[in-house]
């Protein structure tokens, strides 16, 4: 599903930083993985580049049997819009729209009919227990049901790949727990590899793999 091969990245910002150094990584389709590492380690680099967010100056990164390399901005929109869900720390919600119109979104981008993209988007919330909140803007939700809003847009398009940073650092530990049971249940019964970055080790512990990162390499003395 991913294989990443010697990837280097360096920021200039009149002093270059090193950050990734020659990193490898493989994740098997259906793959629930967690990716640890200090602050400055490189991990969010990674998942940059993972969602094609951020390129990579050398080496090769291979996502579904393609290559991800030199796209264009519409090139590599295409491509997360079509592989890929992603959910944030900060939920990432459009304050100014309603849940349904939240998870609906990706779906505007793909052509879907309002009526159409609306009826999946509800759909969905009704799965993760959201129907009663699908009217509410952000602003009147918990950071529990953000996250699920988030959860809900991030499947909406049926992705090969979720890529989730810090999903739980907003929450409190009862929260915490309800979205990772929500997360193993989309990796475990819909088969959505999953790979998510966190610094909490009871979070990275509930997946099937835990890598670190250190120093901008998998560090594979690490347990």
């Amino acid at each position: 599903m991913i294989k990443l091969r010697n990837i280097h990245k360096t920021y200039d910002n009149g002093t270059p930083l090193h950050v990734l150094k020659g990193l490898d990584l493989d994740v098997g389709k259906g793959e629930m993985i967690a990716i640890m590492g200090q602050s400055g380690s490189g991990k969010s680099t990674l998942l940059n580049i993972l969602g094609i967010l951020d390129n990579y100056d050398e080496g090769s990164y291979m996502l579904d049997g393609k290559l991800i390399k030199n796209l264009t901005e519409n090139e590599a929109a295409m491509l997360r819009n079509e592989k890929m869900g992603f959910i944030f720390q900060s939920f990432n919600l459009i304050s100014y729209k309603n849940a349904v119109e939240n998870v609906a979104l990706p779906l505007y981008y793909r052509g879907v009919s309002r009526r159409q993209r609306n009826n999946m988007a509800m759909e969905l919330l009704d799965k993760l227990g959201l129907a009663d909140w699908a009217g509410h803007k952000p602003n009147e939700m918990s950071g529990g049901q953000k996250q699920r809003v988030a959860i809900a847009r991030a499947l909406i398009t049926s992705p090969l790949l979720i890529l989730a940073d810090e999903p739980t650092g907003a929450l409190d530990s009862v929260t915490s727990q309800e979205v990772m049971d929500l997360l193993k249940d989309v990796n475990k019964n819909m088969g959505i590899t999953i790979v998510c970055v966190t610094h909490e080790r009871s979070i990275a512990e509930q997946t099937g793999r835990v890598v670190h990162i250190k120093d901008g390499l998998v560090d594979e003395g690490a347990y």
